[in-house]
């Protein structure tokens, strides 16, 4: 970099010479004319009329020569960048409910091959995160731009015993701390009373919960997400599974599952997400298409050379163009 500035400052030098040696070339016409205006030779050789005009096409190109000088120092600014970009954590319900087959091959299958579509149509600027939760929950991947460490961590996933909701919000939340330098939550303990504080409307952060809504273990869930609607995260609740409800045989016992679409609701709601009803593979396609991250408006330091070097050649070939139609000569 100091070379460029160097190179640069001697580079601008050039321009009072030049300018030097423009007015020189003035006075020499000047000179020629004065001593052969007696011949009748003055207007040929200044041309008839031309005035101050004689002037624009050389100041052009000193001024194109000069932003061009400047373009070599590789000049930056702030600028306001449209970018799509954020943090999405995919969290999985992987209870043993998810097995039910009422998608084909089961509700956590297809919610795996749906999920990787999504992530292989994401820019390379949104971090994925994968999140599994049943009793409990862990993140398996952490936020990363890694599209294959993505999907292979969503391929490990398989069924495993009871629905904690809330644990899977949770892990997400402090996943997202993490990558943000927030505090991680340690308890979901507060006063039932406290109102939710609203999701900041420019907020990247989200979760997506894939789950079949049957929380069969304490905490709360709705407690975890007033947490994510005062850490301005929303949350997408997806229902995979019937309403209808499906019977499941699990270690020899059969069961019903069923959608519990008044929680999904509810969660999504607390925290300005969107609650959808995916009732087939075809259905979580759609959905997904309907969750993209934001298109944020970021301000960066970004390199203006291209700018500076196009006014430049502008600048000299207007210049170039007038002193050919003017004098029939390029300066």
């Amino acid at each position: 970099m100091t070379f460029i500035w160097t190179s640069l400052l001697w580079s601008l030098m050039l321009i009072p010479l030049l300018i030097w040696l423009y007015l020189r070339m003035q006075r020499r016409r000047q000179q020629i004319a004065l001593r052969y205006g007696s011949l009748g030779l003055v207007q040929q050789a200044t041309g008839r009329g031309v005035g101050m005009r004689r002037h624009v096409p050389a100041v052009m190109f000193l001024v194109g020569v000069t932003v061009l000088l400047v373009a070599l120092a590789r000049p930056q600014m702030v600028v306001g960048l449209p970018k799509v970009e954020g943090i999405v954590i995919l969290a999985f319900d992987v209870s043993g409910s998810m097995a039910a087959e009422d998608f084909a091959p089961n509700r956590l299958e297809a919610a795996k091959a749906v999920a990787k579509d999504f992530v292989e149509r994401q820019p390379s600027t949104v971090k994925i995160g994968v999140v599994a939760f049943s009793e409990g929950g862990i993140s398996v991947q952490l936020p990363s731009q890694d599209q294959n460490a993505i999907l292979t961590a969503i391929d490990r996933l398989s069924p495993q015993k009871g629905t904690s909701l809330a644990n899977g919000i949770v892990v997400a939340l402090n996943t997202i701390a993490n990558e943000n330098g927030q505090p991680p939550i340690t308890s979901l303990e507060r006063d039932p009373q406290a109102p939710a504080v609203p999701v900041p409307a420019d907020n990247s952060a989200s979760i997506i919960l894939l789950t079949d809504g049957e929380n069969n273990m304490n905490p709360d869930p709705v407690t975890a997400a007033l947490f994510a609607a005062e850490r301005g995260v929303r949350i997408h609740t997806i229902a995979v599974g019937s309403t209808a409800g499906t019977q499941l045989t699990v270690n020899g016992f059969t069961v019903f599952t069923q959608v519990d679409e008044a929680a999904l609701k509810q969660i999504s709601e607390l925290t300005k997400g969107t609650y959808f009803n995916a009732q087939s593979e075809d259905d979580l396609r759609e959905v997904y298409k309907e969750i993209e991250p934001q298109l944020r408006v970021k301000q960066e330091e970004t390199e203006i050379t291209a700018v500076f070097a196009g006014v430049s050649i502008f600048l000299l070939l207007i210049g170039g163009i007038l002193s050919l139609l003017w004098f029939g000569r390029v300066p």
